[in-house]
């Protein structure tokens, strides 16, 4: 096991802060923070950003074989339940495993974490299965940051990410889908956990 002690640092920093308990995280796979988050959270359920697996497998295809290949594999991550999801990735290596062993290694191996997600219903899954929201929102500050030349202080670019932060939460008003059930499926599962006043 490797737990980056600057990822811990971070972590605790969270902590320090106020941040009691995590209840989902989902990553990209940084090398040791998977590790970390459960050395700091240890209740904390961490999925890995099916997204992210997914660059990652498709990089080391062949052009010709994308296609067929994603197919086989929505299988995998589109199943409705873990057991048809591992019957699903057995089949995906039986098709594909001879050609691309390490894309099918790095499934298996990540699987625990990959396949965490399961356990919630279409609604959760939806809002845990891919880091996609926070890195448009890291996005959207490098092409600010990116277009200006230089900061006169360290305080001028901290005033300017709060301003561009304030813009783009601006914009997150747009409710959840189904908010109101995925708010109590969670209340079911991590119970006394998830503090709701009622």
């Amino acid at each position: 096991m490797f737990v980056s002690t600057d990822r811990i640092d971070c972590l605790r920093l969270l902590q320090n802060r106020g941040l009691e308990d995590i209840f989902i995280a989902c990553i990209d796979n940084l090398q040791g923070f998977a590790d970390a988050i459960e050395s700091i959270f240890p209740q904390t359920e961490v999925q890995l950003c099916i997204v992210h697996q997914i660059r990652n497998s498709q990089k080391y295809l062949s052009y010709k074989d994308v296609k067929p290949f994603m197919k086989d594999l929505q299988g995998v991550y589109r199943a409705a339940t873990v057991d048809q999801a591992e019957r699903n990735l057995g089949q995906l290596e039986v098709n594909w495993g001879q050609r691309y062993p390490k894309v099918i290694e790095s499934w298996r191996k990540n699987w625990p974490r990959l396949s965490s997600y399961f356990q919630y219903n279409k609604d959760v899954r939806r809002i845990m299965y891919t880091t996609n929201i926070i890195e448009g929102f890291h996005r959207q500050l490098r092409a600010v940051t990116k277009s200006k030349g230089a900061f006169q202080s360290e305080d001028a670019l901290m005033k300017l990410l709060f301003l561009v932060q304030e813009n783009i939460c601006a914009k997150w008003n747009k409710p959840v889908h189904n908010w109101n059930q995925t708010l109590a499926q969670l209340s079911i599962i991590f119970g006394d956990r998830l503090k709701l006043n009622l």
